[in-house]
Parts: C-alpha cells; sequence; structure tokens
C-alpha cells in the first residue's frame, strides 16, 4: 500500500525536526555509555590507548623435559627442570604450577561438577562411557620435587593447582630452578573423551598418541590477576607464561614424532632417504613433498619394535608444548613464504586419512599461515604441524591435532571434507590467538577462540570462493541471538560460567567483528586496528580492555556502544521499518495545488493542508459537501481566481531567489519511523526503489540512536519517487526478524531443509534405535 501525499508547508519543517530533537534528549542514552565504569583504570602497565605501558613486564619460564611414551601400558614417565624468572616489581614467596591433568583424577572437582542426566533409554556407549570415566586413574603421580641441589622443596597439591614454598623470597630479576618426577596414566580418547590421549585401533593394535598437558606447567603472575590459578574443570583452557623449551621424547624406534620446535637429531632418527626428502621439501613451495610413505607406514605398523628411540626438539620463545607419536604416521611437508622468511608445513596422517590428508591438509596449513599473517603479524615460529586425530581439534604452539576421517573405503562426503580444512585452518590460526597473541584463556575463551574463529572465516573464504563457513557470517548467528535469553549469556562471561560455550565464544564473536569490519568500521580502519592489537601484544598478555581500546585508539572510532551491546549484554538485532510518510512543498501557486486537490478528489484522496498555530502543528482538512453545490452551477470549487493569484504573488514577493527555488524544486520528502525491538543498536541501512526501476542504498551510523536508543525518525529528500524501502536488503546485521523490514509490508518465507535418508527402515527396538542414533551422530 502506498502512502497518501501529505502536502505541508516550508516554514514548519524545522520546528517539527527541532521539537523532535528537544523530546529524544531526554530519553534514556545508556547504550551510548561510554565503558569507563567497566573497563580497568589505565596504569604504567597497561594505557588508555590498549597498548602495554612503559613498565609492562611478564614472567619467563624455561623448560628442560624428559618424557617416555611406556606404550604397553599407556604411562607417560617424566621428569622436568623448570627455571622461572621473576621481571615483577613484586617479591614473591611462593610459586603456582599447573597439574592439568589431575582433572581426571577421581573424585576431581571437574569429575565432580560436571552435570549429567539419565533417562529411560540409555545407549550402551553412554553407559560404557560414564563408567570409564569414573573408574580411570587420572592425574599426575609426583615422585619428587626438588632443587637442582636435589633439595626437598615444601609443596602443596590443591587439584589442578600446587604451590612450591621457595627457599627464599624472589626478587625482581632473579631466578628458581627446581625439577619434578612425575608419571600418569593416558587416556583413552575414544572412551573417555580429552584434548590429548590416544585412539587405539583394535584391528592392527596400533595407536596415534596425541600427547599434551604432560607435563607441570607454570601459571601465570601478572597485574591484572596475581598468581592466575584459578582451577581448570575441564572447559576454561590455559593461561601460561613464555619460555624456551628442549624436550626429548623417547618413544619405540619405529614410531614417528611430530612436536613443537626443531627436530634436532634428525640423523638419529630418520632415515638417510627420509632426510634427502625433507631437505628437498624445505625447497619446495609449491607442493607438499612425502618425508614418509604409505607404504613405509604400512610396513612401521607391522613391526611393532621393542626397542626406542629419543627425538630431541628445541623451541623458542613458546608458551607451551605438545607432540604426537605413531608407527602409522605419514609424513609430508612443504615450505611457506612469509614476508621472504621460509616457514615448514607438515602433516601427519595415517592411511586412514587418505585421500583427504594427502590433498588438503599441508596445503590448508600453508594457506591459513599466509593470511593470518597478513592479517595479524608474520608467522614468527619455524614451522607449523597438522596431526590428524579423530573427532578432536586442539592447538599447541606450532602442532595441533585435527579430525577429518574418510570412509573406510575412501570416500567422504563435503561436509567431511570441509569440515576438516575448517578445522585445520582454525587450530593453526591458534598459534596466532592465543600462542603468540597470549592471552587469558582460563579467564576469557573469546579472547582466543572468537578472534581465531573470525580470521578463520576470512581465511576460509580466501581458500575458496563461496566456502561453506560455519561462523561468520551475520545470518548464521541469528537463530541463536533469537533463542530464549535465559539460556544466553554475554560475551564478556567467565570461561566456566559460559551458556551455549559454541555460540557465545566462537559463533557471536566472530560474528560480532565481522560485522564491525564490513559494516560499522569499514575494511581499511578495521584491519589496519586489528592488525595494530596483534602487533602490540604479540608475545605478551592482553586483556579485554587492551583489545577494546587498541580497536578505537587506532581507527578514531568510538565503539563502547558496540563493545556493549554486543559484548555485556545478550540483547540482539531487531529493528523495525514501521511507517513511511511521504511529503511535498506546498507551493502555493492555486493553478498548482489546486490541480492536485481536483485530483486528489477524483482519486478518493484526502487532501490535507498543514497550519501553523502559535508553536503547535495542526492538520486542517477541507472537505467539500458535494450536496450543498447545486447540480446545474457552473461553480467549480478547483478554478483559480483572481483573490487566489493576488495571494500567491504577495506570498512570493516575500521570498529571496533562494527560497523560490526550493518552493519550484518539486523534492520528495519521506519521513521513516524505526524502532528498535531487540536492544542492539545498530547501523540502518536502507535499499530505496524507485518508481523509475532504480535503487540506492543510504546508510546510517549507529549514532542514530543516541538520543532515543528505542524509536528514531529520519527524513530522506530525494528527487524521484519511491517505490519501496528495504531495511538490512543485504543481511549484514543479523536481524532476527526480516518481515519488519519492508515497506510495503511484505512476509520472508520460514526456511526449511529437505533431506534425503541415506538408510533403509527397518524394524528395531528402542534402545537398538538409541545405539544407531548415537552412532549416527558421532559418525
Amino acid at each position: 500500500m502506498l502512502p497518501i501525499l501529505k502536502k505541508f508547508n516550508l516554514f514548519i519543517l524545522l520546528l517539527a525536526i527541532s521539537s523532535s530533537l528537544f523530546a529524544q534528549n531526554n530519553l534514556n542514552n545508556s547504550k551510548f555509555k561510554q565503558l569507563y565504569e567497566e573497563l580497568p583504570t589505565p596504569n604504567v602497565y597497561r594505557t588508555a590507548s590498549g597498548a602495554p605501558g612503559h613498565e609492562y613486564y611478564q614472567q619467563k619460564a624455561d623448560y628442560e623435559i624428559n618424557v617416555e611414551l611406556d606404550e604397553e601400558k599407556n604411562i607417560i614417565n617424566g621428569n622436568e627442570v623448570i627455571t622461572y624468572t621473576n621481571n615483577s616489581p613484586d617479591i614473591l614467596n611462593y610459586l603456582w604450577i599447573q597439574l592439568d591433568q589431575n582433572v581426571r583424577a577421581k573424585n576431581s572437582h571437574g569429575q565432580l561438577t560436571s552435570t549429567n542426566s539419565m533417562n529411560n533409554k540409555m545407549s550402551f556407549n553412554n553407559i560404557k562411557r560414564m563408567h570409564d570415566r569414573m573408574n580411570f586413574d587420572g592425574g599426575f603421580k609426583l615422585e619428587e620435587v626438588k632443587d637442582t641441589y636435589n633439595k626437598k622443596l615444601e609443596y602443596i597439591v590443591n587439584e589442578t593447582m600446587m604451590r612450591i614454598e621457595l627457599p627464599k623470597p624472589l626478587k625482581k630479576g632473579q631466578s628458581f630452578s627446581f625439577k619434578i618426577k612425575y608419571s600418569y596414566n593416558i587416556n583413552d580418547r575414544m572412551k573417555i573423551g580429552g584434548r590429548s590421549g590416544y585412539e587405539y585401533f583394535e584391528n592392527e593394535g596400533n595407536a596415534i598418541y596425541t600427547i599434551a598437558q604432560f607435563f607441570p606447567r607454570m601459571a601465570v603472575y601478572n597485574e591484572v590477576e596475581g598468581w592466575q590459578n584459578k582451577q581448570f574443570l575441564g572447559r576454561g583452557e590455559f593461561t601460561l607464561p613464555f619460555g624456551d623449551y628442549k624436550v626429548s621424547i623417547t618413544v619405540p624406534s619405529d614410531h614417528i614424532v611430530a612436536a613443537t620446535g626443531e627436530l634436532q637429531n634428525p640423523s638419529s632418527v630418520l632415515s638417510k632417504n627420509q632426510i634427502k626428502r625433507w631437505e628437498k621439501a624445505k625447497k619446495n613451495f609449491v607442493e607438499p613433498v612425502i618425508i614418509v610413505s604409505e607404504n613405509e607406514a604400512i610396513e612401521n605398523e607391522k613391526e611393532k619394535s621393542v626397542s626406542s628411540k629419543t627425538w630431541v626438539f628445541e623451541a623458542e620463545n613458546v608458551r607451551d608444548f605438545g607432540w604426537a607419536s605413531s608407527r602409522k604416521f605419514i609424513w609430508d611437508a612443504m615450505a611457506v613464504d612469509v614476508s621472504g622468511k621460509t616457514v615448514m608445513a607438515y602433516s601427519y596422517y595415517p592411511k586412514e586419512g587418505n585421500p583427504l590428508w594427502e590433498q588438503y591438509s599441508t596445503r590448508v596449513v600453508a594457506h591459513s599461515l599466509k593470511v593470518y599473517s597478513k592479517y595479524t603479524i608474520d608467522y614468527i615460529y619455524p614451522q607449523a604441524t597438522s596431526v590428524h586425530a579423530k573427532s578432536i581439534g586442539m592447538e599447541y604452539p606450532m602442532i595441533c591435532f585435527n579430525f577429518g576421517r574418510p570412509e573406510s573405503d575412501g570416500t567422504y562426503s563435503q561436509r567431511t571434507k570441509y569440515g576438516m580444512i575448517g578445522v585445520i585452518i582454525h587450530e593453526v590460526g591458534h598459534n596466532f590467538f592465543p600462542m603468540i597473541i597470549n592471552s587469558d584463556e582460563r579467564q576469557w575463551t573469546w579472547m582466543d577462540e572468537g578472534l581465531n574463529t573470525f580470521v578463520q572465516y576470512i581465511t576460509e573464504q580466501e581458500f575458496e570462493r563461496n566456502y561453506p563457513s560455519r561462523r561468520g557470517p551475520p545470518t548464521n548467528i541469528v537463530e541463536y541471538m533469537n533463542g530464549d535469553k535465559s539460556g544466553i549469556s554475554p560475551i564478556m562471561t567467565n570461561s566456566e560460567s559460559i551458556l551455549q560455550f559454541g555460540n557465545n565464544a566462537y559463533g557471536k564473536p566472530a560474528t560480532a567483528l565481522n560485522i564491525l569490519r564490513e559494516t560499522v568500521m569499514g575494511r581499511e580502519l578495521f584491519d589496519y586496528s586489528f592488525k595494530t592489537y596483534s602487533e602490540r601484544w604479540a608475545f605478551k598478555h592482553p586483556t579485554p580492555a587492551d583489545f577494546f581500546r587498541t580497536m578505537e585508539d587506532a581507527s578514531a572510532v568510538d565503539l563502547d556502544w558496540f563493545w556493549r551491546g554486543w559484548f555485556y549484554t545478550n540483547d540482539h538485532v531487531d529493528i523495525s521499518l514501521d511507517k513511511v510518510n511521504w511529503f511535498k512543498v506546498n507551493s502555493r501557486n492555486p493553478e498548482i495545488e489546486n490541480a492536485i486537490s481536483k485530483t486528489n478528489k477524483e482519486n478518493n484522496n484526502t487532501y490535507i493542508g498543514i497550519s501553523k498555530n502559535k508553536s503547535s502543528i495542526s492538520e486542517t482538512v477541507t472537505e467539500y459537501d458535494e450536496a450543498s453545490i447545486d447540480f446545474y452551477t457552473t461553480y467549480d470549487p478547483f478554478k483559480t481566481n483572481i483573490i487566489d493569484k493576488e495571494e500567491y504573488n504577495k506570498y512570493i514577493e516575500k521570498l529571496d531567489a533562494e527560497e523560490k527555488e526550493i518552493l519550484k524544486s518539486d523534492k520528495n520528502y519521506y519521513e521513516l519511523q524505526f524502532s528498535n525491538i531487540g536492544g542492539l543498536v545498530m547501523p540502518i541501512i536502507l535499499e530505496f526503489t524507485y518508481e523509475d526501476g532504480t535503487n540506492e542504498v543510504i546508510r546510517i551510523p549507529a549514532e542514530i540512536w543516541k538520543k532515543n536508543s528505542k524509536e528514531v525518525k529520519k527524513i530522506f529528500i530525494l528527487d524521484k519517487e519511491v517505490s519501496s524501502v528495504r531495511l538490512d536488503p543485504f543481511l549484514e546485521t543479523a536481524d532476527v526478524d526480516l518481515n519488519n523490514n519492508y515497506w510495503p509490508a511484505k512476509n520472508e518465507p520460514t526456511r526449511f531443509q529437505m533431506y534425503k535418508s541415506n538408510y533403509k527402515k527397518k524394524k528395531e527396538n528402542p534402545m537398538q534405535r538409541a545405539i544407531r542414533a548415537e552412532e549416527m551422530e558421532n559418525k
């Protein structure tokens, strides 16, 4: 339905606008309130600009670790020497060490606080997993904690944290070295889950070991948290200081080992042919070179050596260490040019991963390093490794464990293919967030997962046009944001308290940053600011405030309203285009206006003239009673007479040249009324379609809501008449209700997906059906 044309006297317009602004000034503007109360006060360690302050410091922890894999018993035996350097201005009387394996100890807080439920139909797999978790003898077995002079140190273990009493206070600039000897049982990931552990291949008696959190690790001490010794309950991941590592890993001699850092003794663990292939790969920037072939891996699977070899790796300035070991590994590699520096991309996978892994994995690693380096900082480490591990995606410096396994006959679906590519991009990306830009995962999951998922989205789109990205596009987060608010927590929620973990910590922040880049700031300003944040906080410990402040400092864009809405609330976007009013200037020319009035009457339209009465605006409607006019008279109420012309001429004489031009301009004035139903203030993006078929997009910044965050009106002065208006035409704001985005009104159809069952129905009892459902889900 088109709007009725309304004619107005020109001198009223400014009064209407000023009256509207005056009313809006009295409304709540909390959506644009600055974040002074939410963000910590800047200081000498962290500035108001978001940069490290002139007295910023961080601690250092260096490790010498010797570990041995007991394949027969599935046990890790280890000993380590930790050298801890106090760079803080504080005197330390004790140290806190993380014992993350203790989350799997019987009756640990992690076990006791995890929730689950029963129903009348439970699968055997679920019941077995519950029993396996309960019966598993997990956790570190500490054999000794001593200084380097073999003197015992006093310590106490509190769940996943251990406090060591120092023999004497540790002052600024001083270091303290100590030794820990330990062991722990490796968990079967396929039975009880876990970020690390092993996968057993029963048909051949082999396993793939993906090992992490395998040594007691130093906690972070800084001016933000003091000691970050919040217990590890299983979800909030890791907060770790940087340091240098030398790690010796003893495994069966037919195993191939992948690890953080660089291999120091290749001649002791690789054959001459393998070393030759490795050297060739270091010069090949086009495609991967096979170092350990599938045939060699198959032969290794048969051997099951009882002898052992020790692989030695060294890594500088890393916050953690991970490794993988198996006789099943195929190994390929290629060189990657990152701003003139050669970085190696590696993949380790079993024959079960082919043909998918040989075709894609290393190429995806190389692509990820290039794209992430473009948008953050140049990748500084010497290598990045992708290891095949069923059902998980997990990251450590220079190495990650990734799912994506074809069917047993080598076929795979598009979902499997893109799932594997996506998880490799994501986990390789974690080398940047948080392995280099080292945020506090234990406190804020979104600072690594959300930022990483955002760059993952860009990397996926640059990998392949129209890549089916799961997270990042605004339309993909709509269902979550439109959900029950009791099940949605703000992004700024501690890692252990998050509801809907994936949507909250991955999807929503990634989408928010995508909208910030594409719709709010623009790519140029956003990319510069995001890269500035990455460069400022590389190899440091940033906080949310450092990120928020840097993005504003480097762009001159006030984003407090954006952080407040997207990160501190669970509001959603639902902006409604409520009404469109169309106006044209009343020229007062009787020959023009009388003709318009006559046309309106013939079309059953009401002629509306607007007059001014003191400070108020009123509408005077002139209606003509045809019954009062004699049927035989020649009187024409729309005929222009001499009095009309004289009044018009007097009016024109009072106007200057510019005012006369405005009167003759014949502009169209459209007043659009909007309401903010969802709560999140956002830019208003409008697409006008004109009567001649042309289109125009007008973008209005979010600050239009600054005086009234609930409803606003906006006047558009247009040369052409409008046939329709669409709000958010490109679906770029995550608006949850498109039905109120159109004028004239238009309903969006509900979208649903059709699918075809890929299995034949057969008779089965409820237990069989439940088991099959779980198998399909796991698959």
